[in-house]
């Protein structure tokens, strides 16, 4: 199903845009969600070590390469945890570039983090939690949206300059990503997390003319694979 365009020209979603010419001052930067974690516990995974990709969750990573295989990639980035090392090899592997390592763009912090939060059976129902709560604009229970806008768009604008003319990718997290979309699009940073327009092994790519951004596309190249995935924790 398409997305509607967004504020700075987001394209339907499922599609990348044309491959760029080779010009200097267009360079692209797609930031990729990891795939699906074997996470049997259901817990929120956050920044803990040790939750690799699924099954599932590594062809969803071999779908995201394949998408991108006809890019003209200069380097590949990724957050430091497991889950987006693992996806982001794959990538790596079909451009013959090494991992660059970025700690700015990983998972958002959280004090949930290694407890289960699903509705009716989770850590949500405790007293204890509630008065980490208190506020969802900031939010209350975790990382402030500013800072992680203002780490995750440093982390683009870099990767957007040390490819300048190129394409970049970064593989990131679905909280990151989303508040990095929506401070690029100039919209407000507190939202509702049941929509954010950003599945497994999605692929969010900026597109700058110059230091510009230009566009924003959605895609996701694994959409046949995201039935019945297991999206908790990002």
């Amino acid at each position: 199903m398409a997305s509607e365009p967004s504020p700075c020209g987001c394209a339907p979603q499922g599609h990348l845009s044309p491959r760029m010419t080779n010009s200097s001052d267009r360079t692209v930067v797609h930031v990729l969600r990891h795939g699906e974690v074997h996470n049997p516990e259901g817990v929120l995974y956050g920044r803990l070590p040790d939750y690799h990709l699924s099954e599932r969750g590594r062809a969803m990573a071999d779908r995201a390469a394949e998408a991108l295989a006809d890019r003209d990639i200069a380097r590949v980035v990724a957050s430091p945890l497991d889950r987006a090392q693992e996806t982001a090899a794959p990538i790596a592997a079909v451009h013959g570039l090494e991992i660059v390592t970025d700690p700015r763009v990983i998972e958002a912090d959280n004090v949930f983090e290694g407890q289960r939060v699903g509705v009716g059976d989770g850590v949500l129902r405790q007293p204890r939690a509630w008065r980490h709560l208190w506020n969802p604009l900031t939010p209350s229970w975790g990382e402030p949206y500013v800072e992680l806008a203002d780490r995750m768009t440093d982390a683009i604008h870099d990767a957007r300059d040390e490819a300048r003319g190129r394409e970049t990718v970064i593989v990131s997290h679905q909280l990151p990503i989303w508040i990095a979309r929506l401070h690029a699009e100039d919209r407000r940073l507190w939202h509702d997390p049941r929509k954010r327009e950003c599945s497994l092994a999605s692929l969010t790519s900026f597109e700058f003319d110059g230091d510009r951004l230009a566009s924003v596309v959605y895609s996701e190249p694994a959409a046949d694979l995201l039935p019945g995935a297991k999206g908790r924790g990002a």
